[in-house]
């Protein structure tokens, strides 16, 4: 577990924030199908576990899983479970971007950005394999499990790709950098 002090926390807080925000506004204006909206939460959830490691990753991912939950679980199909499951599983994707990042050494000085686009789709698959069986044992046997193939699979591999473009630009950006790494090193943490 990481050190965590009150800026990595805050951080997480506020990547959650803006994960929350990113689906309040894509469940708006990205309606699929009744029940079925476009979802760009994971977008801040990435950027948390990228630059912030795993453990600020799963905060945010869990917080940002919030509002999402809740639109999909006692407001939608998945009733209180799914006030559970869909922050969960986000929770994983983001402890699975700090842990690849920290494997693949992402967003250090010296190393391509494109890493950001199969670091992000690996990202997924927890939450993927997560959402999967909570489909089958919680939504429905075989029949949630087709739901998530024929549905909900193929939305999140469109969110994931928009997902890996934006954070590979983000990753490739010198300033986007030197502003997130500046809220981590110690220097700054001193300072502050």
């Amino acid at each position: 577990m990481t050190n965590m002090d009150t800026k990595k926390l805050t951080f997480a807080v506020m990547m959650g924030a803006l994960g929350s925000a990113l689906f309040a506004i894509s469940y708006a204006t990205g309606q699929i199908a009744p029940g079925i909206a476009l979802d760009l939460s994971l977008i801040a959830v990435f950027i948390a576990g990228y630059y912030g490691g795993p453990t600020i990753g799963f905060i945010a991912g869990i917080i940002a899983g919030l509002l999402p939950g809740i639109m999909f679980g006692p407001l939608g199909m998945g009733g209180a479970a799914g006030l559970l499951g869909l922050p969960l599983g986000k929770g994983f994707s983001g402890l699975t971007a700090g842990l690849l990042a920290k494997t693949l050494k992402m967003g250090q000085p010296n190393r391509t950005s494109l890493l950001g686009i199969p670091a992000t789709y690996l990202s997924y698959i927890p939450e993927g394999l997560f959402t999967y069986g909570y489909f089958i044992f919680i939504m429905g046997g075989l029949s949630g499990g087709d739901i998530y193939i024929y549905s909900i699979l193929p939305k999140a591999i469109v969110e994931v790709t928009i997902a890996s473009v934006i954070i590979t630009a983000l990753m490739g950006n010198t300033g986007f950098n030197n502003f997130v790494r500046a809220h981590f090193t110690k220097k700054a943490n001193k300072q502050a």
